[in-house]
């Protein structure tokens, strides 16, 4: 599948984006509200960092615990629940006169609902389209993400200026609510994907079998680590530029988006795993230049270009599928959805708290550096990878078999030799 035509006819599509769309816009605009609104109230760049991309934290716990739902509960109705809980909080939040602890306990518990939804979304965009449409549909996700992102911000700072953070607030719940009717209307309703109740002692076990493989544990960290650094720079936008954080979030999605359609649509499929190291190389280069303190508009000039570099998760997220069984899929998704938010969260506290010391461009700069030596990190750990298995008789790191872990021997119904064994990555 390589055409959007071809894309857009594939039934339940359209009505996955735009219940999507309508969960994204309810983010960027209710986040950027929830951020501004403790800035104005406490002064403090951490407190502002930590309300936008903070909760992301709470999603490790609920990847660790919740994940196995991802696969063994019903997707449209968990789709549909899971925007309620939002929208129910997020109103919440828009209550006058609620302390600043009663926000960060409001938006913990979102967090750890929100554990869920990533998961959720990529094993039912599996299943909605044909394999060989994964990277194209996941391209327009991405992209619509990016859109969304880009209108969103724009609006939200532009209702900032009308209306006061808290009305903003209101407007976020409603559209969560538009995107439970969309999900509950449009889409049909499937069963589990995987057998089973949702259990703590499952999601471990899922995630133990994940994680040992070598091969998948590189990949979860390129799509995890570099990322979430960034995004930590990012959660500085509002105390870097107070009254332009709307316009840079708004760069960077053009960015993003930009990123998503060349590498999901033009790229022809052969290059597309070369392309993870340099995308996310690009990730972080341009926030070095922040060292210089630029003014909003070459700001808003490096934040785009930069922000082309997130189109490597889309790289790293085929690799992803093309080593984990499809009945995996979904918590597979799942635990890189809820690492990635957990680690913007750490990003986000970890920008906050050296801007909170130095500055914010100064924290930018440094975030930056850590992205680019983790990155080249991981690239070497691959190509070491890569020359070990070129060596007859060493094969490192085949996760053949994992004590405890249920249906992970040969032989046994339920195994995936094929997909479980590991295949050579490229960066």
């Amino acid at each position: 599948m390589r055409s959007y035509r071809t894309l857009f006819r594939t039934p339940e599509f359209t009505p996955f984006l735009f219940s999507f769309a309508a969960v994204a816009a309810a983010q960027t605009i209710g986040g950027l509200a929830l951020g501004t609104l403790v800035f104005r109230a406490t002064g403090s760049p951490f407190l502002s960092a930590v309300s936008m991309f903070g909760p992301q934290l709470a999603q490790l716990l609920g990847g660790a615990f919740l994940l196995s739902g991802a696969d063994r509960l019903p997707p449209r109705a968990l789709l549909s629940a899971l925007a309620l809980a939002f929208a129910a909080g997020t109103a919440v939040l828009a209550l006058p006169g609620l302390p600043v602890w009663a926000v960060f306990a409001v938006v913990l518990l979102q967090g750890l609902v929100a554990s869920l939804g990533g998961g959720v979304r990529g094993g039912l965009l599996n299943e909605i389209l044909t394999k060989d449409g994964y990277v194209l549909g996941r391209s327009v996700y991405n992209m619509l993400w990016g859109l969304t992102q880009m209108a969103g911000f724009a609006t939200g700072g532009a209702l900032l200026a009308l209306l006061s953070p808290r009305t903003c607030l209101l407007l976020a719940a409603a559209l969560y609510v538009v995107s439970a009717l969309v999900t509950r209307l449009g889409l049909t309703a499937r069963p589990p994907r995987s057998s089973g109740r949702p259990s703590f002692s499952a999601t471990w076990r899922t995630n133990a079998l994940l994680w040992s493989s070598r091969p998948r544990r590189l990949t979860y960290l390129g799509l995890w680590i570099p990322n979430g650094l960034i995004v930590g720079s990012d959660s500085l936008y509002v105390s870097y530029a107070p009254e332009a954080a709307g316009t840079l979030y708004a760069f960077g999605a053009l960015g993003m988006f930009v990123g998503d359609m060349v590498v999901g649509r033009l790229v022809p499929p052969a290059l597309r795993p070369r392309l993870a190291t340099p995308l996310r190389l690009l990730l972080a280069v341009p926030y070095l230049f922040f060292v210089l303190r630029p003014g909003v508009a070459l700001s808003a000039v490096a934040v785009t270009v930069a922000s082309v570099g997130f189109a490597a998760s889309l790289v790293l997220q085929e690799r992803l599928m093309s080593l984990t069984p499809d009945d995996l899929a979904g918590q597979a998704l799942g635990l890189h959805a809820t690492g990635m938010a957990a680690m913007q969260g750490v990003g986000a506290v970890l920008a906050g708290t050296l801007a909170q010391l130095t500055s914010p461009a100064t924290a930018m700069t440094l975030i930056a550096a850590g992205s680019v030596t983790v990155t080249l990190t991981l690239a070497a750990l691959g190509r070491h990878d890569k020359r070990q298995r070129a060596v007859p008789g060493t094969h490192p790191g085949v996760p053949g078999t994992h004590p405890g872990v249920p249906g992970t021997h040969p032989g046994v119904p339920g195994t995936h030799p094929g997909v479980l064994s590991e295949p050579t990555t490229t960066d």
